[in-house]
């Protein structure tokens, strides 16, 4: 048995955990040491010493004037892997669960949160579905039912020859074509459910060490606080300080089944829809029987998936680990039998059946693009009705930014399905134009696409106008700073070259401010053209060259124009995604620009849609939370976490997971921090003014480094009260020093977002907070006194 480490005085030591911000850095970079050593993790997060301070807990008479560092390196939790690259083309799903976080803060409006909830999860419902749709369109209708339908289609494609309806092959009946060809679309909701149900593994599982097991209580209590923000039965805590906020393990076991089902039910209903149709005409009893009661089936289906994600959200109060295995386990099989058992009524041999025009995809995409737009408006009128109990002048877009981001999801998932649908006629069609009569060999993809794709050089050109107005405004901003910032240095002879350039830095870092002004010009814009879209393809009927072939020459050779710029725009935007991909998975840097999106975009859990890229804090709190438990616990020490830009999000995370006694020897350094620019502003219920102030009143010592020129972080606006000092600190300057001096003999750069360390004030304000901690007892001392 190896001897019990020696016990540290009652003092104790002090460590410095470093947590990096978005796009990662290496260890040695954090601790600028070339040898480091990793204490404890694994190879996608871990905390990292260097090398002659591994056994630092053990010789603290060591550290009596300076803490010890430790670096917590999350990066490869997204972006370490060139495989999720392709994470990129979930960008709509990642987008849709964003709006989930965005909803008002408002107490007393249980039924509207609820509801704002569910409408969310209903949006991102139709966004399967209409990636399944699209998938559909693909295989089903241009490959399987178009073009192997058509002698001139086939002709050139010696791989569709056994599918061609000139070779009179068992599989050149239409239905048997459409049943082989559905294994496209359910193979990639297939493989959408092994990546969700991969992550959640690796993910949603890592326990937080604080809160309570589920136990057999009623389900209405369970799901009470996840849509409504404030616990039913329990102890009001901070939404982010509950137990079961960073453990979602239920709520995406059943989103996910729910998702799954729907993918498959979507091919389904192509599938068999198909084929009742033509059976409805055909005179056939038995088969026209065996449609109707496959029809019904599939509605039922549909209705048990909505009531699954209806039914229940998410259960934060406590740690629950249970799974409604009936949902899981039943909705995605008895959805991929009736799939099945579509395939097979599809390939009983019908002689007389021939494909012709399309199928009706059509009506599918203007279902859904109804749907999605009605359910953005009901979602911004609960929006609205939450953030008039509680406004704040601070938060994004009055309360509508939820509404915003999910209209901005519905409209890349149409980019990204269109952009699919409209490339691959025109590859089918060669040199024809698909949808125009005489032009093409196939009818084409459905006439809304083309509208779609249509309004996209519309948005462009009106986007040009804000974006002018955003660049004389940020000229005369940079002009109106350049008195402050030569009273900032008190400069007796200022270089007019150096006050315009800090002065432009601190002008163009101010466009953050008006993201929410650009979220709803665009949000609103898309909603008006999509309207448009969907009204002109419902009234014409036919793509728009046609539908305006008989006003003035003009206005054909405009909307034709339209048309084909808005056609290759939304196919290159799609290509885009894919290209960005490939070159990340074998490209290091792009993959790490990458990895900075899902920084940004995956912080949040997957409470909306289950196939979004997974949630890293989900990994990283627990992670913290459990090492500055453990640590304080043994040592009995002091600790200051400090986190860089997202990384004192996750630091200020952390912290609230922590139990009191853990959080009295805690203090929170945060620079470059969007906690409230940000995260403040854009999710209100859960960083907005009132949950930072009860940070600030959980948290002794709390202090925040900003400066005017970064275009991130900034203060937290969290204002002195009672014993507890202001948390912002006067803004850094940015450059340290004006011009040349003897201290500083070369011109010093304009840092803004990076090197908050380098500041002289980094560590006076970490100095300052280590001293302001009481130490407590080790677990050591504690031991042997008893």
């Amino acid at each position: 048995m190896s001897p019990a480490p020696p016990v540290p005085p009652s003092g104790g030591p002090a460590l410095e955990l470093l947590v990096h911000g978005v796009g990662g850095v290496t260890p040695q970079d954090m601790l600028d040491d070339p040898r480091t050593v990793r204490i404890t993790g694994d190879e996608k997060a871990a905390v990292f010493r260097r090398t002659d301070d591994a056994d630092a807990d053990l010789h603290p008479e060591r550290y009596r004037d300076r803490p010890i560092p430790e670096a917590y390196c999350w990066s490869n939790l997204t972006s370490g892997n060139g495989t999720r690259a392709l994470w990129l083309l979930l960008l709509p799903f990642m987008v849709v669960n964003l709006a989930h976080w965005m909803r008002p803060r408002a107490k007393g409006r249980r039924t509207t949160t609820r509801l704002y909830g569910v409408l969310v999860r209903l949006v991102a419902l139709s966004l399967t579905v209409l990636l399944t749709a699209a998938a559909c369109e693909v295989a089903l209708d241009l490959l399987a039912w178009q073009c192997a339908g058509s002698p001139a289609c086939t002709r050139d494609r010696s791989w569709l020859g056994f599918l061609s309806s000139a070779q009179h092959g068992w599989w050149s009946q239409p239905g048997r074509r459409l049943s082989l060809a559905a294994l496209v679309p359910a193979a990639l909701v297939g493989l959408l459910w092994y990546l969700s149900n991969r992550t959640w593994s690796a993910y949603e599982s890592q326990r937080p060490p604080t809160g309570e097991d589920a136990s057999a209580s009623d389900d209405s209590a369970d799901d009470a606080d996840e849509d409504t923000g404030e616990p039913k039965k329990h102890t009001v805590r901070p939404a982010l300080g509950r137990p079961g906020f960073w453990y979602g393990r239920r709520l995406v076991a059943r989103l996910r089944a729910a998702h799954t089902a729907a993918g498959f039910l979507t091919v389904a209903a192509a599938v068999a829809g198909a084929a009742a149709r033509h059976d409805r005409g055909a005179g056939s009893t038995p088969l026209e029987i065996c449609g109707r009661l496959l029809e019904a089936s599939l509605v039922a289906g549909a209705v048990a998936v909505v009531w699954v994600v209806f039914r229940r959200g998410r259960s934060e109060t406590r740690i629950d680990a249970r799974i409604d295995r009936a949902a899981v386990r039943c909705l995605p099989g008895a959805a991929l039998g009736l799939l099945a058992l579509s395939m097979l009524y599809a390939s009983w041999s019908r002689p007389g059946w021939v494909s012709g025009a399309t199928l009706p995809g059509e009506v599918t995409f203007r279902v859904i693009a109804l749907a999605q737009g009605a359910l953005v408006i009901a979602l911004a009128v609960a929006a609205w009705v939450l953030h008039r109990r509680a406004r704040h002048a601070r938060t994004a877009m009055s309360g509508l930014g939820g509404p915003a981001v999910a209209m901005l999801a519905c409209a890349l998932g149409g980019v990204m399905t269109g952009g699919v649908a409209q490339r691959v006629a025109d590859w089918l069609d060669g040199p024809g134009t698909p949808g125009m009569d005489g032009e093409g060999a196939i009818p084409g993809p459905p006439v809304l696409l083309s509208w779609q794709a249509s309004v996209i050089p519309v948005l462009l050109i009106a986007l040009l106008v804000p974006a002018v107005v955003l660049g004389v405004g940020t000229w005369l901003a940079a002009r109106r700073l350049a008195p402050l910032v030569e009273a900032d240095y008190d400069e007796g002879h200022p270089d007019e070259v150096r006050t315009r350039r800090i002065a432009g830095t601190r002008a163009r870092a101010a466009l953050t401010d008006v993201a929410p002004w650009i979220v709803g010009i665009v949000s609103g814009a898309t909603l008006l053209l999509g309207a448009g879209a969907v009204a002109g393809a419902w009234a014409s009927g036919e793509v728009p060259g046609k539908a305006f072939g008989d006003s003035h020459d003009f206005v054909e050779s405009a909307a034709e124009a339209a048309q084909a710029i808005g056609s290759w725009l939304i196919g290159l935007g799609f290509i885009l995604f894919v290209t960005w991909g490939r070159r990340a998975y074998r490209d290091a840097s792009a993959r790490r620009t990458i990895g900075i999106l899902w920084d940004v975009g995956t912080f949040w859990p997957r409470a909306a849609h289950p196939f979004a890229p997974p949630c890293y804090a989900e990994r990283a709190v627990p992670d913290l939370t459990w090492r500055m438990c453990t640590w304080t616990k043994e040592t009995g020490g002091r600790l200051v976490i400090s986190g860089h830009s997202q990384g004192s999000v996750l630091a200020a995370a952390a912290v609230w997971q922590l139990p009191a006694a853990t959080r009295r020897r805690v203090a929170l350094l945060t620079y470059g921090s969007p906690l409230e620019r940000l995260y403040g502003r854009w999710f209100p219920a859960y960083f907005g003014p009132v949950a930072l102030s009860e940070l600030r009143g959980q948290l002794d010592c709390w202090r925040n480094l900003w400066r005017p020129t970064d275009p991130i972080g900034g203060p937290v606006l969290v204002p002195a009260e009672g014993e507890h000092p202001e948390v912002d600190r006067e803004a850094l300057k940015d450059p340290v020093a004006y011009g040349r001096s003897g201290r500083y003999p070369l011109p010093e750069p304009i840092l803004g977002h990076s090197e908050y360390q380098a500041d002289p004030a980094f560590a006076t304000e970490r100095g300052e907070l280590l001293d302001r901690i009481a130490p407590g007892i080790p677990q050591q001392a504690r031991g042997s006194s008893a």
